[in-house]
């Protein structure tokens, strides 16, 4: 499985790691972007509040994965689904645009808040994708 966005800094990253804790015993699962970053502090504050370490990710672009193939591309924000390539095979591609957490301003409590929020409608999402749902 493999998860895009625009950086690969936040809401990917979210994604691989809680698809990583959730059900890293069935699926294999990596995330990219068509514009690396780097992993935002934010998501690896929120997603150790729950547990998670995503502390050692890094930013990766999607030529990193070229020619290889995958049951499920997931795109997770407009950007990275309208410049996703075409990956061999027969992946089962879903897309859902996620606010960027990264955008919202203000408190340092407000812009976790949004992350924390992020993370909680991946989380929901993910989990309907993975037990066969839309």
């Amino acid at each position: 499985m493999l998860v895009l966005c625009t950086a690969n800094s936040a809401r990917s990253q979210l994604a691989e790691g809680l698809i990583r804790h959730d059900f890293g015993d069935r699926v294999d699962v990596f995330s990219a972007g068509v514009a690396p970053a780097h992993v935002r502090p934010e998501a690896v504050a929120v997603m150790r509040e729950i547990g998670i370490d995503i502390s050692t990710h890094r930013s990766k672009h999607v030529s990193e994965f070229a020619g290889r193939e995958f049951d499920d591309v997931i795109t997770v924000c407009d950007a990275a689904n309208e410049q996703c390539p075409i990956f061999p095979g027969r992946a089962r591609r879903h897309h859902r645009d996620f606010k960027d957490p990264a955008s919202v301003g203000g408190s340092e409590e407000q812009q976790l808040a949004a992350f924390r929020q992020t993370r909680d409608e991946l989380r929901h999402w993910l989990t309907d994708i993975l037990a066969g749902g839309p």
